[in-house]
């Protein structure tokens, strides 16, 4: 039995090279199957109020699942959530 990856599926999925995360054509195909209300990522300079605590709040917790896997990112840059913190600008 083959094993599914979804990361690169229908172009929803960021590429690890490219910043990781979801793009803006996967967070819409999610919103529509779920109803949610999900959004992509902070990554301008000086965002408005809500984006920038929308921005922290993610630093926050990217940091407690880096440390809860002991992942060090200055000494493995290429992990994706390592990519996605450059991203975020966290």
């Amino acid at each position: 039995m083959a094993i599914r990856r979804t990361v690169g599926k229908g172009g929803n999925y960021r590429s690890t090279e490219s910043g990781a995360g979801m793009t803006a054509k996967g967070v819409a195909a999610y919103n529509r199957k779920t109803g949610g209300n999900l959004k992509t990522a902070v990554t301008e300079k000086n965002p408005s109020k809500m984006r920038k605590k929308r921005r922290k709040s993610y630093c926050s917790r990217s940091a407690g699942q880096m440390r809860m896997h002991n992942i060090n990112c200055s000494k493995t840059p290429d992990k994706r959530i390592c990519k996605a913190r450059r991203r975020w600008r966290c």
